[in-house]
C-alpha cells in the first residue's frame, strides 16, 4: 500500500501568512519533513517527538492539549500550515496573539472560558510532564495550589472562569509572564 504523502502550498503564501521569510520556511519544512516524511503528523507521532523532550517525565497529556492546539482544524492531524502557523505566533506573534494562543490551548473544551477542571487538568499534565524526580520535590497538593492561584489572579470578577479579556488582561500585568512570552522571540 502507497504511503500518500502532503506537500503544502506555496512558500510564497506561507511567508505572507506567517512572520517567516522563504529560508526560515525551507529550513523549517526541511525538519518538519525529517520527523514526518508523509508531510503530516497525527497525534500518536506528535506525543512520541513530544515526548523525547521530557525524558523523566509523561508528557502524554500535556502531548495531547498541545496537539489540539497546533490543529486548529480539529482535523486529526498537524500539516506543516498548522505547525509553522503556531511556531510563528508563539515565537513572532504579538503579546496579544501569543496570549490568545495560550489562552486557546488552556481552554480544553473551546467554550470561550478557562474554568477549574480544565487548569487543573492542564497544571497537572505539565507536572507529570516535569516528572517525579523535581527539586524541590513537589508536595501532592501542589496542583491545586497552582490552580487556585491562577484563579485568584486571574478572575478577576470572581464567577469562577477566566475569559480572554481576564487572561490578557491579568497576563500584561504580571511581568514574569510578559518576560516568557519574549524568552523565544530569536530563536530563528
Amino acid at each position: 500500500m502507497a504511503t500518500v504523502c502532503y506537500r503544502p502550498e506555496g512558500l510564497e503564501q506561507l511567508e505572507s501568512q506567517t512572520n517567516f521569510n522563504k529560508r526560515e520556511l525551507q529550513v523549517l519544512y526541511r525538519g518538519f519533513k525529517n520527523e514526518c516524511p508523509s508531510g503530516v503528523v497525527n497525534e500518536d507521532t506528535f506525543k512520541q517527538i513530544y515526548s523525547q523532550f521530557f525524558p523523566h517525565g509523561d508528557a502524554s497529556m500535556y502531548a495531547h492539549y498541545l496537539f489540539n492546539a497546533f490543529d486548529a482544524a480539529q482535523s486529526g492531524s498537524v500539516k506543516f500550515e498548522d505547525f509553522v502557523a503556531a511556531l510563528s505566533v508563539l515565537l513572532r506573534g504579538t503579546i496579544h496573539e501569543k496570549l490568545r494562543w495560550t489562552f486557546n490551548l488552556y481552554d480544553i473544551n473551546k467554550d470561550g472560558y478557562i474554568n477549574r477542571e480544565e487548569m487543573m487538568d492542564i497544571v497537572k499534565a505539565i507536572y507529570d510532564m516535569m516528572g517525579k524526580y523535581t527539586y524541590p520535590v513537589l508536595k501532592e497538593d501542589a496542583p491545586k495550589q497552582h490552580v487556585e492561584c491562577f484563579f485568584q489572579k486571574m478572575d478577576k470578577n470572581k464567577d469562577g472562569v477566566v475569559t480572554l479579556d481576564e487572561f490578557i488582561q491579568s497576563c500584561q500585568e504580571d511581568d514574569n509572564i510578559m518576560r516568557s512570552l519574549q524568552l523565544f522571540e530569536n530563536v530563528m
